[in-house]
């Protein structure tokens, strides 16, 4: 692969750098379209490209080659505040992450009456916070292995390809490379006043990963239909600057999850059809963030999250030959457990979202996508290991408007 295009991929992933405002840090932000109905029943309705982050499998039910483009923009809005130990306060963060622009593109192109391939670009995990102001309080000892920026970017680049078994049922399998940079950094005063600026963690990595999708779709006819499945996502290990505890390191590791989806898509009559999704996340897999080298394995962050469901469900409406309005409500359950961290805030979230289609001819349509996630006001309570210091206690609430569009295209 030239270096040129290695360079774009990461112009490319360098986007994807948002506080991800779903379970863990996962993303949804996948399509315009999915965005409209809280991607409800995406793994199997097939209205254009975007079905190919959801599952292979649907490819199946295209006859015509298909092309889908879109950006989400995504103005997220991260509060830490009142973070605390004991009588010593080390202020509030009112802005800790980012606005971001996501982007994604797909490409269907069905080989036979069977066969169907497809390439894809889009992110399934994403996280950025910066509570690194709260290092300047001015207090006695500061808990500077807690406050810092940590940011997790990936970028998916996956081909697959379909194959359709007899009339209802068709099956699907895809190769995901993952692109990754990784950056954590721990800096600051941990005695107040004493100009000394202890380093403790310094990460800037970057790597690439091999992971894996399959999937099936059952259409009992043209107007119902379910859709499974799952993600194989791998241990991504990322190569550059790895810094931790004084000693350098040549590798950081972090345990990416599997994801189960379970769709299903039914018309009531020619204007009316209901959709819905139930996604399980094997959060429990991202325990520890370790670091290798010829140290010995340290670790530099555990979490021990919990497994999490994803619940959604929505409507489509099709208005007349040139319009088509969607709209639907997810569920996200959190997947903090004991341990829970304030560079990673996290909580059950409600997601309300709205959409519509514009259908510009034949051939070619304009998405519209609209989500306002909300929150929940979380007490966090996290340890650090600066001597002096114990439990560190704050309060967090994460909150998002995502503003979507995509242009489709079948061929």
């Amino acid at each position: 692969m030239n270096k040129r295009i290695l360079g774009l991929m990461s112009i490319s992933a360098s986007l994807i750098s948002a506080h991800s405002l779903a379970a863990g840090f996962q993303l949804n932000s996948q399509s315009a379209t999915g965005i409209g109905r809280a991607f409800s029943g995406d793994a199997v309705i097939a209205d254009n490209a975007s079905v190919l982050s959801r599952n292979p499998a649907s490819m199946a039910m295209f006859d015509s080659p298909a092309l889908s483009l879109g950006l989400t923009y995504a103005d997220i809005d991260v509060t830490i505040k009142d973070v605390n130990y004991g009588p010593i306060n080390y202020g509030s963060e009112r802005d800790a992450a980012e606005d971001k622009v996501i982007p994604n593109a797909y490409y269907i192109h069905p080989i036979n009456e069977r066969l169907a391939i497809g390439v894809a670009a889009f992110s399934n995990f994403g996280t950025g916070t910066d509570i690194s102001a709260l290092n300047n309080s001015g207090a006695a000892v500061t808990p500077v292995d807690l406050f810092g920026k940590t940011e997790i970017v990936t970028m998916n680049f996956n081909t697959s390809l379909s194959y359709r078994v007899n009339q209802q049922l068709s099956v699907g399998a895809g190769l995901d490379l993952i692109y990754g940079e990784g950056t954590l950094n721990r800096t600051g005063e941990v005695i107040g006043g004493s100009t000394v600026q202890s380093t403790l963690v310094d990460v800037e990595a970057d790597g690439w990963a091999i992971g894996g999708i399959v999937g099936a779709t059952y259409e009992f006819n043209d107007k119902n239909r379910l859709g499974m499945s799952y993600r194989i996502s791998p241990e991504f290990v990322a190569e550059g600057k790895v810094n931790y505890g004084g000693q350098s390191y040549d590798e950081i590791h972090i345990p990416l999850p599997n994801i189960l989806q379970i769709a299903g898509y039914h018309e009531l009559n020619p204007q009316w059809a209901v959709h819905y999704t139930a996604q399980h996340t094997s959060w429990s897999d991202f325990d520890h963030i370790t670091v290798t080298g010829s140290q010995a394995e340290q670790t530099v962050k555990s979490y021990q999250w919990k497994n999490s469901w994803l619940f959604s469900l929505g409507a489509t409406y099709q208005i007349n030959s040139k319009w088509t309005a969607r709209a639907g409500y997810m569920y996200d359950q959190g997947v903090v457990d004991e341990l829970s961290s304030l560079s990673i805030p996290d909580s059950d979230r409600n997601w309300y979202t709205a959409g519509a289609t514009y259908y510009l001819s034949r051939h070619s349509s304009i998405d519209f996508g609209l989500a306002l996630v909300r929150g929940e006001d979380v007490e966090v309570k996290e340890n650090s290991s600066i001597p002096g210091l114990g439990q560190v206690v704050g309060h967090t609430r994460s909150n998002a408007a995502y503003y979507s569009m995509q242009y489709n295209y079948s061929f």
